[in-house]
């Protein structure tokens, strides 16, 4: 309870010391300490107001303990790297399902709620084929585009992660109760808001930063002028993933935010082959050579400068990586995503990656 109550209470705090907050932790201030200097700059919220948002972190702790519900918090060797280079990051998440699968690679799929047969379609085969290719598909939970993507990952056998804009508790829509449970299985739901929070509109654009800082890359699919999932590949630009688009019906209106994209310059995606080669994963990247020998991706290993700051069976975290490469966590991730992809290095845990020494 003492090491993650401060975090929670961080979660409590109003958002515009979020930013600041998250940044006192990189440098590496405590928790407490951190908590302290937002509450010390809260005087006009009136006398109590520190004892009364303590009390709330501590009974949200208590009740997410009661429904044994991971609670992940910033200093957890669970909490997924890649947001940790995010501007305003969850201080903690609220987990239901494997907590190991934050932190695989994962591509997100978001669109539109009342999606077209079509989008359906699209939404459901390119997620099977992501998980074919052993990505993790991370939407959130809503219905249409979102919960197709979920459903084709499970169908494919592979690992979806759900983002809710509600409380881990609340199940929004409630009809996707089922679906929470297939997606717990071998992926996870999550939530930043603390249990008993009920859905409200200003919470679906704060979870989206979350659904595009777990990723790599962000793929829109049917998405009008107005939707949601603009925000997601809004916020995916400023987080420097890629921002990738599915073209669809030109006469319908329905996908004129998705268009836009593609004027913008988002890649278009026809096939699942598209995203991948986004990614760096081309299909001959990911194919063994029928008598066992090195595929062509081993080629450039040697010469990567990622590659060249790991020592093969030391593991390094993503500062000392960023320290001896020169490169900014924000481009460093990406890159370790592919490595990871390619086997070039394994993550080991606590946002570390090891370099994995493997020859033909």
């Amino acid at each position: 309870m003492t090491d993650l109550l401060p975090f929670v209470t961080l979660s409590l705090t109003p958002r515009s010391a979020w930013c600041e907050a998250a940044e006192r932790l990189r440098r590496g201030s405590a928790a407490e300490t951190v908590l302290e200097l937002v509450l010390a700059g809260r005087g006009k919220d009136g006398p109590g107001y520190a004892s009364r948002l303590r009390s709330r972190a501590a009974a949200a702790i208590q009740a997410g303990r009661s429904q044994r519900v991971t609670v992940v918090s910033w200093n957890d060797a669970a909490y997924p790297p890649a947001l940790t280079t995010i501007a305003d990051p969850p201080f903690v998440l609220w987990v239901r399902g494997v907590a190991a699968s934050l932190s695989t690679p994962a591509v997100a799929i978001v669109g539109a709620r009342a999606a077209s047969p079509y989008a359906l379609a699209v939404a459901e085969r390119l997620a099977a084929d992501l998980a074919g290719a052993g990505l993790t598909v991370v939407s959130g939970l809503a219905r249409g585009v979102d919960s197709a993507a979920h459903r084709g990952a499970i169908g494919a056998g592979g690992t979806t992660i759900g983002v809710l804009g509600s409380g881990i508790d609340v199940i929004y829509p409630p009809e996707h109760k089922p679906l929470v449970r297939d997606i717990e299985k071998s992926g996870a739901v999550i939530s930043e808001l603390v249990p008993g929070t009920v859905p409200q509109p200003r919470f679906f654009p704060m979870r989206n930063r979350i659904i595009s800082g777990l990723t790599r890359a962000v793929v829109v699919i049917e998405a009008g002028e107005k939707s949601g999932s603009l925000i997601t590949a809004r916020c995916a630009l400023e987080q420097g993933r890629d921002v990738l688009a599915v073209p669809g019906n030109v006469l319908s209106g329905r996908n004129r935010g998705a268009h836009a994209l593609l004027r913008d310059g988002a890649t278009i995606v026809e096939s699942v082959d598209d995203i991948l080669a986004e990614l760096g994963m081309s299909p001959a990247a990911r194919t063994v050579g029928a008598n066992g020998g090195c595929d062509e991706r081993r080629g450039g290993r040697a010469a990567d400068p990622v590659l060249h700051c790991l020592t093969p069976g030391e593991p390094a975290n993503l500062d000392e990586i960023a320290e001896r490469s020169g490169l900014s966590p924000s481009r460093l991730l990406p890159r370790l995503f592919e490595l990871e992809l390619q086997g070039a290095i394994a993550r080991v845990g606590g946002g570390r990656f090891v370099r994995v020494d493997s020859s033909c």
